[in-house]
């Protein structure tokens, strides 16, 4: 995926949350629940597509293992 398509991807994703977010400062009591629990998930989302772009990533633990392995000469 390029980073275009990634960027676009995190875009559509922060608007979504925005919309979530007056929906949730507008919603009834009952409709609160449903809305906090969707503006979860795509808050959610959001953090997951923005650390693609920001090229994070969660550390191997295969790769910290062989980090301690040293070459030979």
């Amino acid at each position: 995926m390029s980073i275009r398509a990634i960027a676009l991807e995190v875009y559509k994703a922060q608007q979504k949350v925005g919309r979530l977010e007056k929906k949730l400062e507008a919603a009834s009591l009952a409709e609160k629940d449903s809305v906090r629990w969707e503006l979860q998930v795509a808050t959610r989302e959001y953090r997951q597509m923005r650390r693609i772009l920001d090229g994070e990533k969660v550390p191997s633990p295969v790769r910290s293992d062989l980090s301690t392995f040293k070459r030979k000469k």
